[in-house]
């Protein structure tokens, strides 16, 4: 295990002279360029070892990991072991338990042209990897790409969110006693450090944030011809039609957008409700967000909070009307009624024009679900979709026609949870995917290597042809 930085090695990033801190970066990048070319990281036993001993490591800092995320962002207990630190220990144990599997070569079929040959497919690791973490899941979403990236045999360098530093603090002891920081590092700091690492030639970037600041990415990346897993966000839909069983309905919308103060990246972002449904959804949305955060859910220690006064600002600014704290950066569970699909509201008010990102309900109602097909078609492919119906031909007519990264059937954001599905956006939402195997193909490249025989030799492939063309056309019809 790597010693414990000192408290004058510990400085913000940000602090330190830029030449001073690009020759760190560039020395941290080198060493761990030089650790994977020594082949360690690819072996099985290192690799299950490594996630062994961060198991190992996240379990003895719990307590600490639980206030860091109840100091950045009021996060209770349950809600950080359930939606961050649980996933990330399960992740750590499929991916123990699989990756031997995973990581031996396949055979693959030959074609009669390659004859007498065998194919195989070798998945190894890209190597050097970049894992750009943003504020609002800030473990879960820093440690696990890193476990996957860990599990497909490369080193990474972690860059964390300077808007969540106390969790940023606790990631960075974990990360120093569990691993030599020429295997996996962390980086913290903000626009400097991002830009000095984007800077930097890695073998692979795995981003999640914002789709602005992915579009920088992106670009960087491009300069190398850096593949990339982008991870963005958007606003996501959830439609309530005239057949969805209300009051459950209401029950997980309001589970799901209040989550972290509706700080996730796929939150139900606004409801398009049919206008049958409209005046009852409304009634039970409230009841339902006094039965799970009382009356006054902004004294309620169990309603996490706005990351910070920016975000709180432009949450507000969204919304006026909402009930908010300033002392606390709470906000409370506000609900707007934009009317009609076709209103000057619905297609104009601000809170339509950007991703949420808080604990603001906008309520548009419809009649046709044609409209709703068009309203959401003609915007940005979402990163997540949800409709409540029991209508079959309903669901079957969303799903087919609707672009999205993923989504539920009468349910919300719990499609993230079961590593055998693929998590990912489309389009403005993201490219790439994880979780389980999906993550551990990400940060793998697929090495195809055909065996030929040194002896057999299938002699029609060489000059002079003759009529050897007609063979190849039967070959390859």
């Amino acid at each position: 295990m790597a010693k414990k930085k000192t408290e004058t090695e510990s400085v913000r990033q940000d602090d330190v002279m830029p030449e001073q801190e690009k020759n760190r970066i560039h020395t941290l990048v080198e060493n761990q360029r030089k650790y994977f070319r020594s082949g360690e990281t690819k072996s099985i036993k290192h690799r299950k070892r490594a996630l062994k001993s961060l198991y190992s490591v996240i379990k003895h800092h719990e307590s600490e990991i639980f206030e860091a995320l109840r100091t950045d962002l009021g996060k209770p207990d349950f809600e950080s072991f359930t939606t961050e630190l649980g996933l990330v220990l399960h992740e750590i144990s499929v991916q123990r338990k699989n990756l031997k599997k995973w990581s031996k070569p396949k055979k693959a079929k030959t074609t009669f042209l390659s004859y007498p040959a065998k194919a195989k497919i070798f998945p190894e690791p890209f190597g050097t990897t970049l894992i750009m973490s943003p504020w609002n899941y800030p473990v879960l979403l820093s440690l696990q790409p890193l476990v996957t990236a860990i599990a497909a045999g490369n080193t990474a360098i972690v860059k964390t969110s300077e808007y969540s530093p106390a969790t940023s603090e606790i990631l960075e002891t974990i990360i120093q006693e569990s691993f030599d920081p020429s295997f996996v590092a962390l980086v913290k700091g903000g626009f400097l450090a991002n830009q000095l690492l984007l800077n930097e030639t890695f073998d692979f970037i795995f981003f999640t944030g914002s789709p602005s600041v992915g579009k920088v990415v992106m670009e960087n990346a491009a300069k190398n011809l850096t593949p990339v897993c982008l991870e963005l966000g958007g606003k996501s839909p959830c439609i309530v039609d005239e057949s969805a069983n209300l009051p459950i309905a209401a029950r997980r919308i309001v589970w799901g957008k209040l989550l972290n103060a509706g700080q996730t990246c796929v939150a139900p972002d606004y409801i398009l409700v049919h206008e049958s449904q409209k005046k009852d959804l409304l009634t039970q949305i409230s009841d339902e967000i006094a039965l799970q955060y009382g009356d006054n859910p902004i004294e309620n220690p169990e309603y996490p909070k706005i990351i910070n006064t920016k975000h709180f600002c432009r949450l507000y600014s969204l919304a006026p009307s909402a009930q908010v704290d300033t002392a606390s950066n709470k906000i409370a569970p506000t609900v707007l009624d934009l009317g009609d699909i076709h209103s000057e509201q619905a297609l104009t008010h601000p809170c339509m024009r950007e991703e949420i990102f808080g604990p603001i309900f906008p309520i548009i109602t419809y009649t046709d679900l044609e409209d709703v097909i068009d309203f959401i078609y003609t915007r940005p492919s979402p990163l997540a979709l949800y409709l409540f119906s029991q209508d079959k031909a309903v669901q079957k007519k969303i799903l087919s026609t609707l672009r999205f990264g993923g989504g539920c059937l009468n349910d919300v954001i719990l499609h993230l949870t079961p590593t055998e599905l693929p998590f990912g956006g489309i389009g403005q939402s993201g490219m790439g995917q994880y979780h389980g195997k999906y993550g551990f193909d990400t940060f793998t490249h697929l090495k195809s290597v055909l065996i030929q025989s040194p002896k057999t030799d299938m002699k029609y492939r060489y000059a002079p042809h003759k009529n050897h063309l007609k063979l190849v056309r039967k070959i390859l019809k």
